[in-house]
């Protein structure tokens, strides 16, 4: 398998010795790193998602992000409600963001909510309000990986929000290891968000908020959509229509009724 650090790296046109003293490290330990011959520490993952702008995803299952742009619109859907389920992914940037500073708001302070959790939060928020409702809240799109589903192109949303002032990342430690934690600058807008929505969303963060970041990547490991992907593939919200009872979360009328 071809090592995505050479791949970025040569794709960068950047030396391994520039590389190298960018990480601090020898440029022997750079050339094993990229040889697979030692693993990545968590450190180092970090410095190079920053370095590459990429998620740490893609260095912990060595592959390259799913894709280079933002695969969103920045304005919502406007067109008529249609009978027909729509499945493909309709991501909404504006959306995205305040249901993020909300959720930040909300949950954000308590101990356990680091990156992980978020991720799991949102995904949760998109997929069973998918399944209540049949249709798409935010929207986003996620991919499968080793720690469950992760949402394409957040680090370069959150650093936009960074930029923009709505947001501060902070590195912080829970039970002595590395975490990501994001403090909410602004208030979110809640006019883009309807009444259900916002029900919707409270009632996930009361279910999901206090479990650990752990116990949520379990917890969607035995999610249909992520069972039935392929690693590195996106997530098919039309799977939730075949959850099983532990993770749906809408009541269906018996076959023989």
């Amino acid at each position: 398998m071809v090592s995505i650090l050479k791949t970025l790296r040569e794709k960068e046109n950047i030396s391994q010795d520039d590389l190298a003293s960018e990480l601090g490290i020898t440029r022997q330990t750079l050339g094993k790193y990229e040889n697979e011959e030692t693993p990545f520490p968590l450190e180092t993952i970090k410095k190079l998602a920053k370095i590459f702008n990429v998620d740490y995803s893609c260095f912990i299952d060595n592959r390259m992000p799913t894709t280079p742009e933002y695969n969103i619109v920045s304005k919502p859907n406007t067109k008529p409600k249609q009978d027909i389920r729509i499945d493909i992914p309709q991501e909404n940037i504006s959306k995205f963001k305040q249901v993020l500073l909300y959720i930040l708001n909300k949950v954000g302070a308590k101990p356990n909510v680091g990156q992980t959790v978020i991720y799991k939060l949102l995904y949760f928020i998109d997929f069973d309000y998918y399944e209540l409702f049949e249709e798409q809240l935010m929207g986003l799109k996620y991919i499968k990986n080793t720690y469950g589903p992760t949402p394409v192109d957040f680090a370069k949303l959150i650093k936009e929000m960074e930029k923009d002032g709505e947001l501060e990342e902070i590195k912080t430690k829970y039970f002595n290891k590395d975490q990501t934690k994001y403090l909410p600058i602004k208030e979110p807008d809640l006019t883009i968000l309807s009444a259900q929505e916002l029900k919707h969303i409270d009632k996930e963060l009361e279910r999901l908020s206090d479990m650990t970041g752990s116990e949520l990547s379990a917890y969607s490991h035995k999610d249909i959509p992520w069972v039935g992907a392929d690693m590195g593939d996106v997530l098919d919200y039309e799977a939730v229509f075949y959850r099983n009872d532990e993770t749906s979360r809408r009541e269906y009328a018996d076959e023989n009724d």
